[in-house]
């Protein structure tokens, strides 16, 4: 499947757009709280223009709200920049902008604890309430007396974001009987998530209450959130290796843990029991203008390209830019230091394969592969790995189109249980082919097949799955062929280009990337199809697709860039074998692959992406 892939910086630009369109609303809702005019309306209006997350995108945005007790502290409460990073959530939180789908606060809602400062920002919080926007909240040490855990009983901070707050929220998972710690599972990505927002400090049986929850979603991966962990850079506090020894190293679905409380930012990695790396985060800005000004941080998850991109800004002060901004607010817009935007590269599907492995996707048989116009399907499952290739590998479309085995210098050729995820047949050839001296083996099609005369007038589907080694040099492996026709490209009339090259090659360029040279019936020289550099070690699938007038490659799906554009019908034949794993030049074998040769399927009509062996 033929995935788009964004590059940070085009993300970056996406995410900028989206602010600008929601300065409008913030700007107003800024000049309200420094002029003390009332705009209700216009908080309605951000609050009504809610859309609901994509669930299903691989691309999705978790928010995170550090420390804001500054905001919130006895007579100088002030609610406008929470309730414009708020609203910011709802203006972005839908399919096409930021997909956000959860806020995590990490802890120091307000600065005395008191009922009056937990009134005003539970009744900022309302903004999220009023639209059922899924979010978490915990107690940091300025919520609760700092000297207590999870077992204090009745707080202004239990009376006011208790678990009865949350009941009717979708993503509310339970709390503790306490009702200090809390889980919070949404839906992104296709899948199921977790954020498991603890206390600042952890009884015995909020150690025993987290593990439970863990326990009971044994396939969730975890953002764990808490007030304190990192202090600095590399470094956990106290607490923080406390909470690490006792449940986050022996649980290997917390993969992201966030807490505050310390200044400035900054990360560790550590590694867990399982031997994953656990990224652990320290997010807080209250040292800095205006308490911070409730700035938000964006993880932006991106499953495809394997990276979670980071971003801090404060929507209050970007709301307040139409104004003119002073001196301190132009610093704090957006900050762009290493510890505040950066990006954290995880393969998802194998840091989770632990907990939650991708089921691998079964064997088809051979019959289902076998569409209308298949004249050749060669595949390579059910043989013992490592043993030689021996004898005739079967045509499996009955068309008669057999191979047979071809070495020189010695060279072997094997069976191999290697495959691409997406193959149809669980097996492989194992090529070891050698430029200089020329060592290796091949296949060739049996004199009589019928392919060998085939030209394909009207189009053609010519798919393969490949992978390269770490040892493939371009020095001696470049510009073999996984699939070629032989017969020299002048043997079938005078022409423009080398007449020594094959008619037809799917070869491997020096880069190493995908190059399908072809001779077609209308032209008087090869045309070339160029592929980009395709990793090592790696399995890829490629498909040459004419629909009798052009020729388009494909790689995992997509559409390469250099496809020509001129009239391309068929391909001249000189009536004599094709190759697999071989090439040949001046009528003579000049290469052989080195690599691994998958299911290879020829298909006497254009075939569309859904059609291609990978669906």
């Amino acid at each position: 499947m033929c995935t788009s892939h964004d590059h940070a910086q085009g993300e970056a630009a996406q995410a900028g757009a989206g602010r600008r369109g929601f300065l409008r609303a913030t700007a107003l809702l800024g000049a309200a709280a420094t002029t003390g005019i009332v705009l209700p309306a216009v908080a309605e209006a951000a609050e009504q223009s809610v859309r609901r997350p994509d669930s299903e995108s691989r691309r999705f945005t978790l928010a995170v709200m550090p420390d804001t007790q500054y905001l919130f502290d006895g007579p100088s409460i002030n609610p406008a920049p929470v309730e414009a990073s708020l609203r910011y959530l709802l203006e972005h939180g839908g399919k096409g902008d930021e997909n956000i789908v959860f806020l995590s606060h990490l802890g120091d809602l307000t600065q005395n604890g008191a009922e009056e400062e937990f009134a005003a920002i539970g009744e900022a919080f309302g903004i999220l309430d009023r639209r059922g926007v899924g979010y978490s909240v915990l107690a940091g040490n300025h919520d609760v007396r700092s000297s207590t855990d999870d077992q204090r009983g009745p707080t202004p901070y239990l009376d006011a974001f208790g678990p009865r707050r949350f009941r009717s929220r979708p993503t509310f998972g339970g709390a503790s009987p306490d009702g200090y710690n809390t889980y919070h599972l949404f839906r992104a990505a296709g899948r199921e998530w977790m954020v498991l927002a603890l206390d600042w400090r952890l009884s015995q049986r909020g150690y025993a209450w987290a593990k439970d929850v863990l326990a009971r979603h044994p396939k969730t991966p975890v953002v764990l959130t808490t007030h304190e962990l990192v202090a600095e850079d590399d470094s956990l506090s106290a607490y923080g290796q406390q909470l690490w020894d006792g449940l986050i190293e022996d649980h290997d679905q917390i993969f992201l843990a966030l807490g505050g409380h310390f200044w400035p930012a900054g990360r560790a990695i550590r590694e867990n029991a399982a031997g994953h790396e656990v990224h652990l985060h320290l997010t807080n800005y209250q040292n800095r203008y205006f308490g911070g000004a409730a700035m938000i941080r964006l993880y932006r998850f991106d499953l495809d390209r394997g990276v979670i991109d980071v971003e801090t800004v404060s929507p209050w002060i970007l709301g307040r830019a139409a104004e003119g901004l002073n001196e301190l607010e132009r610093q704090e817009i957006e900050l762009s230091g290493d510890a505040d935007r950066f990006s954290v590269g995880i393969d998802f599907a194998e840091r989770f394969s632990g907990f939650d492995p991708v089921p691998a996707r079964p064997a088809r048989p051979a019959s289902k592969m076998l569409i209308p116009g298949t004249v050749a399907y060669w595949r390579f499952d059910g043989h013992d790995a490592g043993t030689a290739v021996t004898g005739t590998v079967r045509d499996l479309s009955g068309r008669g189109n057999d191979l047979t085995v071809v070495s020189v210098g010695g060279g072997t050729l094997a069976w191999s249980a290697d495959h691409h995820p997406d193959q149809p047949g669980h097996g492989s050839l194992e090529f070891d082919g050698y430029k200089s001296p020329l060592k290796g083996a091949w296949l060739r099609t049996v004199d009589a097949a019928p392919l060998n005369s085939a030209t394909f007038e009207g189009g053609y589907t010519i798919e393969a799955f490949y992978r390269l080694p770490a040892d493939w040099d371009a020095g001696h492996n470049a510009w073999s062929g996984l699939i070629s026709r032989t017969g020299r490209n002048g043997s079938v009339g005078p022409v423009t280009d080398d007449p020594d090259e094959p008619l037809a090659t799917l070869s491997i360029s020096d880069g190493p990337g995908p190059q399908w040279a072809a001779h077609p019936l209308n032209q008087r020289q090869l045309a070339t199809n160029w592929g980009d550099e395709t990793a090592r070690e790696k399995w890829w699938h490629l498909a040459v697709v004419n629909d009798g007038r052009h020729t388009t490659m494909y790689v995992q799906g997509c559409p390469v860039a250099r496809n020509p554009h001129p009239a391309a019908v068929g391909i001249a034949s000189a009536g004599l074998p094709w190759l697999l794993g071989g090439y040949e030049y001046a009528g003579k074998i000049d290469q052989i692959l080195h690599g691994r040769l998958g299911d290879v399927r020829i298909v006497s009509r254009a075939l569309p992406v859904t059609s291609f062996m990978t669906h």
